[in-house]
């Protein structure tokens, strides 16, 4: 379910700002550590989306996850609840089309930071979402220290350019391995011994 919240997350973006900046396919899902690559053209003058970081909401991990179907049970291992960092990169080619497209990335998530399916409509030619039933995550802005943002920089090993952090709460991975299965307990019977 990562790459599919980056493609939900890319698609909504990028349709505002198609709107806000009348500039299509400015947005793209890349990793922006690679941008100073010769071999890399994708992310030239272009609103770069990139995952930065991961880390598990530990919150969530004493919910049981047994299901009654059928009158049986089935037993997975737990999901694993996300939280994703990921950054916007204004890596455009003039200075004020870095400034007006953060902007309007700002303005996109202030008025819209819950996703789900009954307020989000789903792209159906990107193939990655047609299996993509139920979901639902939340977009905060997220505002690094400076001393911070000088680390991500330069563990991507490139020079800083406008940038916005924002962190993706709570995405759920979860397979469909059924652990156990059996039938529930429905009576118990006891025997009592009488002593004289």
């Amino acid at each position: 379910m990562i790459y599919e919240t980056l493609e939900i997350i890319k698609d909504q973006v990028s349709q505002f700002l198609d709107s806000k900046l009348a500039e299509a396919d400015l947005l793209v899902l890349e990793n922006i550590a690679k941008v100073d690559d010769p071999d890399t053209t994708t992310m030239n003058d272009k609103v770069v989306l990139s995952l930065i970081n991961l880390e598990e909401e530990t919150a969530l991990k004493n919910h049981p996850n047994v299901h009654f179907k059928n009158g049986n049970y089935e037993t997975k291992n737990k999901p694993v609840n996300l939280n994703m960092y990921v950054l916007f990169s204004c890596n455009r080619s003039v200075y004020t089309k870095s400034m007006a497209a953060l902007s309007a990335i700002i303005e996109f998530f202030q008025g819209k930071k819950v996703f789900n399916q009954q307020n989000t409509v789903l792209n159906p030619t990107i193939p990655a979402l047609d299996a993509v039933k139920e979901f639902r995550f939340v977009v905060d802005l997220y505002t690094p220290t400076f001393e911070q943002l000088n680390y991500v920089w330069g563990t991507l090993g490139g020079k800083s350019v406008p940038n916005v952090m924002y962190k993706v709460s709570i995405v759920s991975v979860e397979g469909s391995t059924v652990a156990k299965k059996g039938t529930p307990i429905l009576e118990i019977e006891s025997i009592e011994k009488r002593t004289s």
